[in-house]
């Protein structure tokens, strides 16, 4: 009984350590995860304000420090728009914080809006807030106290020229650095070089020249008598080529003898028989140093040179003295060759400056194409329009809002009878016509009473305003169309012939009529352009994407 009473003991006593320990492994984690759960508080400074007033929107969040915490972000108060979102400080508390953000919010129509619940977003675990109803008031003016006035109408002002001054002050530019690159190469008249300045010198002046320059070299330093010889003759037989106008340089030892002995013998040159026969010895002497590789001594060869001198001296001196007409001749060829140099400059920077402009022009044909540098260069009346200043603005009542390249001008219609006993009031706009394929126009139509428009009788008559002009073999076709503010419209659109009875060519036009309308009230855009005209297109699809109305008349 004894050893059954420790037993049962023993039994207890590890029936308490297992309940012990099973005690411990849930008091465990209730320690370890009793972190107490974020609180998130928002709050309004008021709930009615006047149109453009501004509303502080305040969301408070009490967390741990070591939490993620994501407030909103970005255009999430619609229909409110938020101004500016500003991080308040952030108050730590042990190991708790509290954050804050303040969303400044306003709204510039009248009446009465819902904030929507904002997600905070704290560890992954979404927290929506509280939604509030806000009131946005009119501003109310007093008429009697303020005096009114008239709308001003629509003043014509002159385009503004910057820009065409820019292009053309680069054109300039350009031009003037072409110009001024072919004046530097080829016009203008570069210094000369020694050998420039030698060649105009007269003959017997650079015939002498060359010989003091022959005395100075070293060939006969260095053994070069072939090449000594050989300039010492071509400087002789150059001099009497120029200034004795015989054919020298082509002419053997006799038979250019032969042909001075003519001339003396003829009057013309007056020279005596030592001075052709000292010229034939160095002739001769030439001849054998150049084919027969015959070497004289040294002093005979200077000798040569001095000999050659003189005889270049006695005749230039035997030459009779020039007539007046001969001098008259003599300036009138300078003059000629002076006048063909200047062409040959002229024709070199012509030729040029052309070269330039078609290598540019065929690169910019090959980057951009052809149409696109014609329409640059000549100019294209869609492509002015499209890199033009565009202007944004609303026309009309109920308002119609889009961007075009220029302002719509107000155009006063006459309404027949019939119709101004259902028109309240009709303002139309428009830019261009619709006989010059491009154009742009809106109306405003209100009614006397709260009537839905007709679409298809407002189409229509635009169609036949079309045929009436000479837009023919009309196409039509309709499709929704929604605007960037997500009102609803009809499109109808489709192409036609333009025939000009002035004109035997027929043009493809393109056209879009936009229609928007509600009870009592209707708006129409219509637009027209040539077909294959890609400026026009994208004229047109800028001016759709920008389009907008309103639909509360």
């Amino acid at each position: 009984m004894v050893l059954k009473g420790l037993h049962i003991e023993r039994n207890r006593s590890k029936s308490h350590i297992v309940l012990g320990i099973l005690l411990c492994l849930f008091v465990i984690p209730l320690v370890g995860f009793s972190q107490t759960q974020p609180k998130v508080a928002t709050e309004v400074d008021t709930l009615a304000i006047k149109i453009g007033e501004q509303i502080h929107y305040t969301i408070t969040v009490e967390a741990d420090s070591t939490d993620v915490v994501h407030f909103p972000e970005g255009q999430t108060f619609s229909p409110l728009e938020t101004v500016e979102a500003i991080m308040a400080d952030t108050i730590k508390n042990n190991d708790r914080v509290t954050l804050q953000r303040i969303y400044a919010l306003t709204q510039f129509d009248s009446g009465a809006y819902t904030i929507p619940p904002q997600l905070v977003t704290i560890n992954e675990q979404q927290i929506f807030t509280d939604s509030f109803q806000v009131k946005v008031a009119d501003v109310k003016v007093d008429t009697t106290k303020q005096k009114m006035f008239d709308i001003k109408p629509l003043i014509q002002v002159e385009r503004s020229t910057a820009d065409m001054w820019k292009t053309a002050l680069w054109i300039l530019l350009a031009l003037v650095l072409v110009g001024g690159l072919v004046y530097w190469f080829f016009l203008r008249k570069k210094p000369l070089t020694e050998t420039e300045k030698e060649a105009l010198l007269p003959p017997y002046d650079r015939a002498l020249l060359e010989l003091k320059k022959l005395e100075n070299s070293k060939y006969l330093i260095q053994d070069e008598y072939k090449q000594y010889y050989s300039e010492l003759t071509n400087i002789v037989r150059m001099y009497l080529e120029e200034d004795v106008h015989l054919s020298a340089m082509e002419s053997t030892t006799s038979e250019l003898i032969t042909k001075l002995e003519m001339l003396r013998d003829a009057g013309e040159l007056k020279l005596d028989d030592d001075t052709i026969h000292q010229f034939q010895k160095i002739l001769q002497t030439a001849d054998l140093v150049k084919f027969a590789k015959s070497k004289p001594a040294s002093t005979i060869a200077e000798q040569d040179r001095k000999l050659v001198e003189e005889i270049v001296v006695k005749t230039h001196d035997a030459l009779p003295e020039p007539t007046e007409e001969d001098l008259l001749l003599d300036e009138a060829y300078l003059e000629e060759l002076a006048k063909k140099k200047q062409r040959k400059r002229i024709y070199w920077a012509a030729a040029i400056f052309v070269g330039i402009i078609f290598f540019a022009g065929a690169f910019s044909v090959t980057y951009y194409g052809f149409k696109k540098v014609r329409d640059t260069v000549f100019g294209y009346p869609t492509k002015e329009l499209l890199e033009g200043d565009w202007v944004a603005s609303s026309y009309g009542f109920p308002p119609v809002q889009l961007e075009t390249p220029d302002v719509l001008v107000r155009q006063e219609m006459d309404l027949p009878q019939e119709m101004k006993e259902v028109i309240k009031e009709l303002q139309a706009f428009s830019y261009g016509s619709y006989a010059g394929i491009f154009s742009i126009s809106t109306s405003s139509v209100t009614y006397k009473e709260e009537i839905d428009p007709n679409f298809e009788v407002a189409v229509s008559t635009i169609l036949a305003s079309f045929e009436q002009l000479g837009l023919k073999n009309i196409i039509t076709k309709q499709e929704e169309f929604v605007t960037q503010s997500g009102v609803k419209g009809l499109k109808t659109y489709g192409t036609g012939t333009f025939e000009n009875s002035g004109n035997p060519d027929s043009k493809k036009a393109k056209y879009s009529i936009l229609s928007f309308g509600g009870k009592g009230f209707m708006q129409q855009v219509v637009l027209t352009w040539e077909d294959g005209d890609e400026y026009a297109e994208r004229i047109v699809d800028r001016i759709l994407s920008s389009l907008d109305v309103k639909t509360q008349a």
